[in-house]
């Protein structure tokens, strides 16, 4: 995971994480990160300082992992793991084929892109989900 310090095209700044550079490079270009403030998709990277640990910081867990941590517990106790099947199933629910809920799962970005594209309230989450076993 890279942290990246970010502007819009309204001069808002604001963080977010992402799974390497390059995935920044796809998402953005995909039209998917937006402004945490206004929604705009015109969003950039800023310069920032790398971070460097020492090693009585390397152990010790780092604020936003907390945080991206409750995020996914909260996601995994109010939603339902739907795996690859996220798009057909936000999509079917979109269309009201099937009843609303809290869903989860994995999208490619072609899949996301057209949910978007067509209005499908969806939301990239700052952690891959565990594969359920049941």
């Amino acid at each position: 995971m890279i942290r990246f310090h970010l502007k819009c095209d309204h001069d808002h700044e604001f963080e977010s994480w992402f799974q390497s550079g390059a995935a920044f490079d796809k998402l953005v270009n995909a039209g998917m990160v937006t402004c945490t403030r206004c929604g705009s998709a015109g969003v950039t990277k800023t310069i920032m300082a790398p971070a460097v640990s020492t090693s009585s910081q390397i152990m010790a867990p780092k604020p936003n992992e907390a945080a991206i941590a409750a995020i996914r517990a909260e996601v995994e106790k109010n939603s339902d793991y739907v795996g690859e099947g996220f798009a057909k199933e936000a999509r079917d629910m979109h269309d009201g084929v099937t009843p609303e809920r809290s869903i989860y799962g994995q999208a490619n970005l072609q899949e996301a892109r057209k949910l978007v594209d067509d209005g499908v309230p969806v939301v990239p989450l700052p952690f891959m989900p565990r594969k359920k076993t049941n």
